[in-house]
């Protein structure tokens, strides 16, 4: 594999590729005290989505995020102060700022896998939803309620709303209970009102399952019907797979069908991503263990650095709560790091250095991003396949206006995790390597 790395070219920011969905572990009381508060704060994670925070029992479980646990009687009175419960998400948010991390909070409910529907229902009054939600962001962002001043900037719609098909039966839609029809509708009640009362945060959504879905484009058109422009800050889409090439070409549809809509200036955010073949059966069952693996860390790598390259603004990993059996990163039992964890963290050497230079190679199983400030740079490499009996393989790296001649490397491999750096010289602008399938390389200026 050859590798060439051109300091004179600059493509543009590192982009946050390594957000995640979830919060760190952490008590505010010392019983159970098992956290993982010191690992994730290294990580610097730019973002946490709050999506299905209330699954998790150290979160607080169904008293948390979402808006049926914070507004549990739809009946009250939605301008009085007693109506909401805000304790436990106030310690979850809270967790987030100890971290460093910023809450991208997602306004709905989990996904519900139970043959009877409580938080999935459409709201029997859209607006009434709607003035919850402003006074949940009112209590986040302006002090309502013995609130705070958090300057949260994005607001998510729902989740997978597109989930199941009008006609499926009531107990196997996971997501939204309605129709599609119903949930245009109520998307644009609900962004129409929010962004009138909040014009400073993000307005966005919804989740979808995938951009080039049956629901994407008529979702664009119903918000853009006779001339109107439904608030639309940032449009949101999921994506599971065992080869993160095969995301490339959702991600280029997705900014595609918002350019065509007039949504020029909208994020294109892929806020649900990991490693899965199927959700079925044993197979589920074995993709879980890959997502816990040298091989799960080696597709975290590859993912981060195609999207870094591909029209996608934000990317957040699912999952980093400690308790989901779809965490790469984190031991559920002790909350050490697991493989997973370590390309999320070397992501943010890049972001410091702050603009990505071109990396080209010539193996779509090997991907590179390169971020130089003029004076250092970094190259995170991945070598990501999902075939088996694959061979090591040579890599040169051919540097052009390197800063140095001298480099370093570590590597992310069955024995290390970028903890073995080992000096290197560049010769006639080259250096060589020899590469594992599912491994990683770090190089970086000294």
């Amino acid at each position: 594999m050859k590798l060439n790395i051109d300091l004179s070219k600059k493509i543009g920011p590192i982009k946050p590729m390594n957000a995640v969905n979830n919060a760190p572990a952490w008590k505010k009381y010392s019983d159970q005290d098992i956290s993982n508060m010191a690992a994730y704060k290294a990580a610097e994670i730019p973002y946490a989505r709050t999506h299905d925070a209330s699954i998790e029992y150290s979160y607080g479980r169904e008293h948390c995020v979402d808006i049926n646990g914070i507004f549990p009687d739809f009946d009250a009175d939605v301008d009085d102060p007693k109506s909401y419960d805000f304790h436990l998400t106030d310690e979850y948010i809270h967790r987030l700022d100890l971290a460093g991390t910023k809450c991208f909070y997602r306004l709905g409910c989990c996904i519900e896998h139970w043959t009877k529907k409580y938080g999935t229902l459409p709201p029997k009054d859209f607006l009434k939803w709607a003035k919850i939600c402003d006074h949940i962001i009112s209590h986040y962002n302006n002090g309502w309620n013995d609130g705070f001043e958090k300057n949260i900037e994005y607001w998510e719609i729902w989740n997978e709303p597109d989930g199941s098909d009008d006609d499926a039966p009531a107990e196997r839609k996971l997501t939204w209970g309605g129709t599609r029809q119903q949930f245009f509708e109520f998307y644009e009640t609900v962004a129409e009102y929010l962004k009138a009362r909040h014009p400073e945060c993000k307005i966005g959504g919804p989740a979808l399952c995938a951009p080039n879905h049956w629901w994407t484009e008529p979702f664009l058109a119903y918000l853009t019907r006779d001339g109107k422009r439904v608030p639309l800050d940032f449009f949101s889409w999921h994506g599971y797979c065992s080869d993160p090439r095969q995301e490339i070409a959702p991600a280029k549809k997705a900014r595609e069908m918002l350019d065509k809509y007039g949504y020029t200036k909208t994020e294109s955010i892929f806020n649900e991503w990991n490693y899965i073949r199927s959700f079925e059966g044993s197979q589920f069952v074995k993709d879980l263990e890959v997502e816990r693996s040298l091989k799960g860390a080696a597709f975290i790598g590859h993912m981060m650095n195609l999207m870094q390259d591909c029209p996608v603004d934000l990317l957040m990993y699912y999952d980093a709560r400690t308790n989901s059996i779809m965490n790469g990163m984190f031991n559920i039992y002790d909350m050490s790091c697991l493989k997973g964890y370590y390309p999320i963290k070397e992501w943010s050497g890049l972001t410091r250095l702050g603009d990505e230079y071109e990396s080209v190679s010539d193996d779509d199983m090997f991907s590179a991003v390169t971020a130089y400030d003029g004076k250092r740079c970094l190259t995170l490499i991945a070598y990501y396949t999902d075939l088996e009996d694959q061979p090591e393989k040579d890599v040169e790296i051919e540097i052009k206006g390197a800063p140095s001649q001298v480099f370093c490397r570590s590597t992310l491999d069955d024995s290390h995790d970028f903890d073995d750096p080992l000096n290197c010289r560049i010769k006639d602008g080259r250096l060589k390597f020899r590469m594992k399938p599912n491994t990683m390389l770090k190089l970086w200026s000294k």
